[in-house]
């Protein structure tokens, strides 16, 4: 009975071992180059950052992490390209507050961002860093809310497009500091950023990453940050909350998605490896440098964290009445 019993068990033993969804499991994820879809433009920071993390998450999954930069339609070409692709982990979205933003903003899109996706994981947040020409008289937040109360109509800020972070974070300063500033769209964050630097347009909301140098050099003054401490690149500054605006608050930040219907463990994989790096102190160390913060959450909460950003800013869009042109 034994040996009968013994023999019973090889025998299913080497049925298991031929069965063919055993190769699924010898080739865990990822087993290919995994693809990260920007859906901006090369060179800025999404681009930047998520260069930096594809290059760190090769050694941990063992496989290529490739960046596609697919800007177009203010991030919806490269997001919609996502949308339709294989929901197996090989293809993710490299995101930001813009997808947020355009829930509501852009509400005919061809996808849902809660529906159509499945979050992944944050990745970093950054501060704006409010700025104005040296010619415009003002020192401090409270002395251009005064100057914009006086002048209504009379001041304009340059952003890098309608419905964009910048544009956003000027829009919620106006509400919040009940004032009328003319907003200015431009092409890029660059040709805004040039604006302002020539006198062209007296004031814009810039990533703090990109516009720190530039204020540090003269070429514009440096009121405030839209975080809610101070960043470690400009100490000196205060943030617009403690120099005025109580309460204001608008960072950009960047994160990870996947198209729905992503195998859990897939996700799971991706958000613990990402947190690692992000946590790590060379990667910590390099982003104080650049007044980057790294943001680590589960799945879960960061996707409570998108809905509640969704929210912040439909309540904005509607206030002011903002449509795309």
């Amino acid at each position: 009975m034994m040996q009968f019993t013994q023999r019973l068990l090889y025998t299913l033993a080497a049925a298991v071992c031929c069965m063919p969804w055993q190769g699924a499991w010898a080739q865990p994820y990822p087993n290919k180059v995994v693809r990260i879809i920007v859906p901006f433009g090369a060179g800025g920071p999404a681009d930047v950052y998520a260069r930096f993390l594809g290059q760190r998450m090769q050694e941990p999954l063992g496989q290529s992490f490739v960046i596609d930069d697919r800007p177009g339609a203010g991030s919806i070409i490269g997001t919609d390209l996502v949308a339709k692709s294989p929901a197996d982990g090989y293809t993710l979205l490299l995101m930001s507050n813009t997808h947020t933003i355009n829930e509501s903003l852009v509400p005919k899109k061809p996808f849902t961002l809660m529906k159509d996706f499945v979050p992944v994981a944050p990745i970093n947040y950054s501060d704006l860093l409010l700025v104005v020409h040296p010619s415009v008289p003002v020192k401090s937040v409270k002395e251009l809310i005064a100057l914009a109360r006086a002048k209504p109509h009379g001041l304009n800020y340059a952003s890098s497009g309608t419905g964009t972070p910048y544009h956003m974070a000027g829009e919620l300063f106006k509400a919040m500091a009940h004032v009328d500033i003319v907003h200015v769209p431009h092409k890029s964050s660059g040709d805004a950023r040039t604006s302002v630097m020539s006198g062209q347009v007296e004031m814009m909301m810039d990533a703090i990453t990109t516009m720190a140098s530039t204020a540090k050099s003269g070429r514009v003054r440096a009121l405030a940050t839209t975080g809610k401490k101070r960043s470690t690149i400009l100490p000196d500054v205060p943030t617009v909350s403690e120099a005025g605006v109580p309460g204001y608050e608008a960072p950009i930040w960047i994160g990870l998605m996947a198209p729905a219907g992503t195998p859990k463990p897939v996700i799971d994989r991706l958000n613990a490896e990402i947190s690692k790096i992000v946590k790590r102190p060379d990667v910590k160390k390099a982003w104080d440098e650049q007044g980057a913060e790294p943001l680590t959450m589960t799945p879960g909460e960061f996707g409570k964290y998108l809905n509640d950003d969704i929210a912040k800013w439909a309540k904005v869009i509607r206030g002011a009445g903002i449509k795309v042109d």
